[in-house]
């Protein structure tokens, strides 16, 4: 904690993957709206999660003219969640904030957030798009679904067009470390440790550089893992699909025993026999892969493997080079 008279630290944990060409960008913003902060010290920790290009070169230059910018760099790609996860765990900051390094979270957000949790008594501050302008409107379309289908089936309030873009204080950061699971879903887990949260609306912004590394198919397997990390409602559809099939099957039994003793018993009706047991087949197997996404979840979990493997960093830990699950 800082002295009488000392100024609090802010540190932006800025995930980075194939940055290259955005990173000079996002510092030269974030600089100037750092000199509008009063109060508070700025320092960046970018991480470089296994990029392919000269993300970690450029990290490295910036370094050298700054010695405020700091870095984790993995050993490979190990995803934005492992990102986040590692940015929290190193951060030294009184305030910590989660920021993309292509300016769709825009820095000039930061002096309303600091007020926020300074003068107002939050203890976070979110962010939210209340457009998608530039997206494809399918994908538009699947994002505003899964938030609707979050907020139905999860305890975790998780608001549409919510960003990772956060300002949080120490004690939000500590509470959200203490989640160690590995498999991660950190819209969910700001969403399900509470505490007293402010959001701030904002337009959509488009990319400042570079493209963007989520497809379609990346998005949808993401959303999958967000419902079964902070839900069970897939297992009890299991269930319920397995007890209705269980009485539509007792309905069918009596039936074709009373048909046959008034009507005698027709050979006909192969086809739609086919169907019924094609339909049948398909849920049984749409019920053993919900199962299996929650058992492979757990094996992972199981394994007790690190959150992500660090090949270089600044300043160097002299025991904390990995974060183990």
């Amino acid at each position: 904690m800082p002295q009488d008279g000392e100024k609090k630290k802010m540190t932006l944990v800025v995930p980075a993957y194939n940055e290259e060409s955005a990173l000079p960008l996002f510092y030269q913003e974030a600089e100037r709206v750092g000199k509008q902060l009063t109060g508070v010290e700025i320092e960046y920790l970018f991480v470089d999660d296994g990029s392919s290009d000269k993300t970690m070169d450029v990290i490295r230059g910036l370094h050298e003219k700054d010695e405020r910018i700091h870095y984790v760099s993995f050993s490979r790609n190990f995803g934005k969640e492992a990102a986040i996860y590692a940015g929290l765990e190193n951060a030294a900051g009184d305030y910590v904030a989660i920021m993309d390094a292509d300016l769709q979270d825009p820095p000039s957000l930061l002096p309303e957030m600091l007020k926020a949790l300074e003068q107002e008594g939050y203890d976070c501050v979110g962010s939210r798009r209340v457009t998608r302008k530039g997206e494809p409107p399918i994908r538009s379309f699947f994002a505003r679904m899964f938030y609707r289908i979050m907020n139905k089936i999860s305890s975790a309030d998780i608001v549409d067009g919510a960003r990772d873009f956060q300002l949080m204080n120490r004690k939000v950061v500590d509470a959200i470390l203490s989640m160690g699971e590995y498999n991660r879903f950190s819209k969910g887990i700001f969403g399900w440790v509470g505490f007293k949260k402010k959001w701030l609306e904002y337009e959509n912004v488009e990319r400042a550089a570079g493209e963007t590394k989520w497809s379609f198919w990346k998005l949808l397997l993401y959303a999958l893992d967000g419902i079964v990390a902070f839900s069970t409602a897939p297992l009890v559809l299991a269930s319920v699909l397995g007890m209705l099939f269980c009485i539509a099957a007792f309905i069918a039994i009596l039936f074709i025993i009373i048909r046959t003793l008034i009507f005698g018993d027709p050979t006909s009706g192969w086809p739609s026999m086919v169907c019924i047991i094609m339909l049948v087949s398909g849920v049984q197997l749409l019920c053993i892969g919900i199962l299996g996404q929650y058992l492979a979840k757990t094996y992972l979990e199981t394994k007790n493997r690190p959150k992500y493997l660090v090949e270089e960093q600044y300043p160097e830990k002299k025991k904390t080079q990995e974060a183990k699950g």
